[in-house]
């Protein structure tokens, strides 16, 4: 799945669910997008790049490591 905004605790509830949980950057599955984004096209994309031998996943962050995300943002306001 892209690594969104809710990316992160979808994949902590999912793993919990035993599923095997993967994130994506969006900036690795975009070059796979072949028309208008749309869900349908963006499944495809997704689909497509996570078969990829080379890509890059990010590691699903716990919550105490969201908080202090946040709070770095906050400080560079």
């Amino acid at each position: 799945m892209e690594a969104c905004a809710g990316a992160h605790f979808l994949a902590r509830v999912l793993q919990q669910q035993g599923h095997e949980v993967k994130l994506m950057p969006a900036e690795y599955v975009r070059p796979f997008v072949k028309s208008n984004k749309n869900d349908y096209v963006d499944a495809e994309a997704i689909a497509e790049a996570v078969q990829r031998p080379t890509m890059r996943f990010v590691p699903i962050k716990s919550e105490a490591q969201l908080d202090l995300q946040a709070l770095h943002r906050v400080r560079d306001r």
